[in-house]
């Protein structure tokens, strides 16, 4: 149990850096860490390989894909008494909150292949092949959506409103 302590602990604040990057919402990331949490020390003797940070990161990151399907599907409701008084505290006017406010609005705008690896690769400093692990995608992979998401975020994040907002804007597949 002190291994997987010593080992967990220190992931924690990374993994709710990567939950509320894909899920837009810090009650929600903060669950979506504790469900993660409890799936790792239940599943803990099962892991195969030695990059318990790669396999903690894909538990979360495959609970997150379930919760945004899951949330597509039945649409949010949140009671007034419910909502924390966050959601309801107007937007900074500090030069630095604008520029991450902007920032996380480009990054929103990625498609979720992309958001994913960027996220994982520029914030939390995993490797190509760890990101490859977590996400199952070969590593060319990684590194395709990568470039492909940071020129898409230089070109939205230098004309804004060229960009279109759809939830349903995501890359083409070809087969």
């Amino acid at each position: 149990m002190d291994d997987l302590i010593a080992e967990i602990e220190p992931m924690i604040p990374a993994l709710r850096r990567y939950a509320r990057g894909l899920l837009h919402d810090a009650i929600g990331a903060d669950d979506l860490v504790q469900d993660c949490l409890e799936r790792v020390i239940a599943h803990w003797h099962r892991r195969r390989n030695d990059d318990a940070r790669a396999w903690v990161f894909t538990i979360l990151h495959n609970l997150a894909i379930n919760r945004l399907r899951q949330a597509s599907h039945r649409g949010q409701h949140l009671a007034f008494e419910d909502i924390n008084e966050d959601v309801l505290a107007h937007r900074p006017t500090q030069e630095d909150g604008l520029a991450r406010s902007e920032i996380m609005s480009a990054v929103n705008k990625l498609p979720e292949e992309q958001r994913s690896v960027l996220l994982l690769i520029s914030v939390e400093d995993l490797s190509y092949a760890q990101v490859a692990q977590v996400l199952a995608i070969p590593i060319g992979t990684v590194m395709s959506r990568l470039s492909r998401g940071r020129e898409r975020l230089r070109q939205i994040l230098q004309n804004p409103t060229a960009f279109n907002t759809r939830a349903g804007s995501h890359l083409r597949r070809v087969k």
